[in-house]
C-alpha cells in the first residue's frame, strides 16, 4: 500500500457535485493499494498514518499526531499512486490491486483507523472525484507498507 499524507486545515471530496467527505484540522491520505497487499498492509499503515507526527506542538516541533491534536481523516483511493511511469509517456497500472481485493483493503484501513478513534470521512470507491484541501505547511509525506519496518 502507498499513501501519501498531507496535513489539512480542510478538505473535501466530492462526487458528481455533491459533498462525499469531509474533515476541518487533520489528514487527507490519497491511498493506492497493490497488488500482493494484505491486511498486515492496511492495519501496519493505518497504524504509521494514525501515529505519524506532523502537527506542531506548542514549541513549533513537529511532535503531535492527529489523535493528539483532535483531527480527522479524509481517507480517499487513489489507484494512479501505483502508476509506473518507467516505460514510455504512458503509466502502466499493473501493481494496482484488482478493484475486489483494492475496496476490501481500502475499507479495512479505514476501519483501522477509526479503531484508534480517528473520525474519518471518505471519497466513493471506483468514482470520479474532485478533491478539494488546503494543505497546511504545506506537508506532505510518502509512506509505502512495504517500507515501514
Amino acid at each position: 500500500m502507498r499513501a501519501v499524507v498531507q496535513r489539512v486545515s480542510r478538505a473535501q471530496v466530492r462526487v458528481d457535485g455533491a459533498v462525499s467527505g469531509e474533515v476541518g484540522r487533520g489528514l487527507v491520505v490519497l491511498l493506492g493499494v497493490a497488488r500482493g497487499d494484505g491486511a498486515d498492509d492496511a492495519r501496519s499503515l493505518a497504524e504509521k498514518v494514525a501515529l505519524l507526527r506532523v502537527f506542531e506542538d506548542a514549541a513549533g516541533k513537529m511532535n503531535l499526531s492527529v489523535l493528539d491534536v483532535g483531527g480527522a481523516a479524509l481517507v480517499v483511493s487513489q489507484f494512479t499512486l501505483l502508476g509506473d511511469g518507467r516505460k514510455g509517456n504512458r503509466p502502466s497500472f499493473i501493481e494496482a490491486a484488482p478493484p475486489e481485493e483494492a475496496d476490501a483493503l481500502y475499507q479495512a484501513f479505514c476501519q483501522h483507523l477509526r479503531g484508534r478513534g480517528l473520525a474519518v470521512a471518505t471519497g466513493v470507491f471506483r468514482a470520479h472525484m474532485e478533491v478539494e484541501l488546503v494543505n497546511d505547511g504545506p506537508v506532505t509525506i510518502l509512506l509505502d507498507s512495504k517500507k515501514l519496518f
